[in-house]
């Protein structure tokens, strides 16, 4: 009678649920190009916030609208595919799923963009004048 095969420890389960998820946003910036433009802004504001020297504060403010971004991004992403796959022929209800989320995201990076505006805006304009 063949054993039966070991149980994978917790910590062994945890670290290859990380590997999923890095899959999952590794596959997104391969596939999408909006995510690969919030790529470059997120370079972009981290690279400004440094040169700035923007206070701790700040950076939370920053971080936490550069997170909200790319999550919205990818939940669009995976609800995308999820209705390709569930309903591949046009559908209406698929496609105001479709638009809803692209609207999620829009409002987060709209959010972000004040953000980034009332973070970086008062120093670039001081530096200016």
């Amino acid at each position: 009678m063949a054993e039966p095969a070991p149980q994978s420890s917790p910590l062994r389960r945890r670290v290859a649920s990380f590997g999923h998820a890095f899959r999952g946003v590794a596959a997104a910036l391969r596939s999408e190009v909006h995510l690969r433009f919030h790529a470059g802004a997120t370079v972009a504001a981290v690279g400004l916030g440094f040169y700035l020297r923007i206070s701790r504060l700040e950076w939370a403010l920053v971080a936490l609208a550069i997170g909200a971004v790319w999550s919205a991004e990818l939940l669009n992403t995976a609800l995308e595919a999820l209705t390709d796959l569930v309903s591949p022929e046009y559908h209406p209800l698929a496609g105001r799923a479709k638009d809803v989320a692209a609207g999620a995201v829009l409002v987060v990076a709209l959010a972000a963009l004040v953000v980034g505006l009332l973070v970086f805006g008062p120093p670039l304009v001081a530096m200016i004048n």
